[in-house]
């Protein structure tokens, strides 16, 4: 990267975010709130009034999170609910073609994630049990996704998104930006509250 190039980005709370080495201080949530709910997942190849965001999704995952993990600490579950909070600012990225970035693309997330979880009170780094168990309520959320509102059939989602042991019972349907981001941090303060 060239020495004057530019590596941050404005957020509308006036916050300058190193995307490069993020700081939690340079972190809000309504930031990543309403971030997240206008980047939409599938790359927008939903159906739907609305496309389906990256809150509605985070939401989802921390729903089927608590149904997986009944007797999980609110900590974990705001950690759930902050899984994808990075996308608010490097947007979100189909698996193939994360995979196809490899390792720039990770770190940079990775830094991102560190740095938001500190600034909410949780370790940089999450326990290894903690991020299996919300990758497993994320490929079921995938399912979902992908089944009723992606436009796949149950077995070819099961061959190339994900094949939940369980399938839970839950309908999807896209919010408005705005009622996504109303809910997204309706979620996130009952967490917190309950941290206090």
């Amino acid at each position: 990267m060239k020495k004057n190039q530019r590596a941050w980005q404005r957020m509308l709370s006036g916050r300058r975010l190193d995307l490069l080495e993020p700081t939690p201080l340079d972190i809000e949530i309504e930031d990543i709130a309403h971030g997240l709910s206008r980047v939409a997942r599938w790359n927008g190849q939903t159906m739907g009034k609305w496309p389906y965001s990256v809150a509605d999704h985070s939401v989802l995952v921390e729903e089927i999170f608590c149904m997986q993990n009944q007797a999980v600490s609110q900590r974990w579950k705001l950690a759930c609910l902050l899984h994808d909070a990075p996308e608010y600012v490097i947007g979100d990225m189909i698996t193939p073609f994360k995979q196809f970035l490899g390792d720039y693309y990770r770190e940079i997330e990775d830094r991102l994630s560190n740095a938001i979880h500190i600034r909410f009170g949780l370790p940089g780094v999450l326990p290894q049990w903690v991020r299996k168990a919300i990758k497993t309520a994320d490929k079921t959320a995938a399912y979902l996704e992908a089944t009723q509102i992606a436009g796949f059939e149950p077995i070819e989602a099961k061959r190339h998104i994900a094949n939940p042991r369980r399938i839970p019972d839950l309908t999807i349907m896209p919010l408005s930006p705005n009622k996504a981001k109303k809910i997204y941090l309706q979620r996130f303060n009952q967490l917190m509250n309950s941290l206090k």
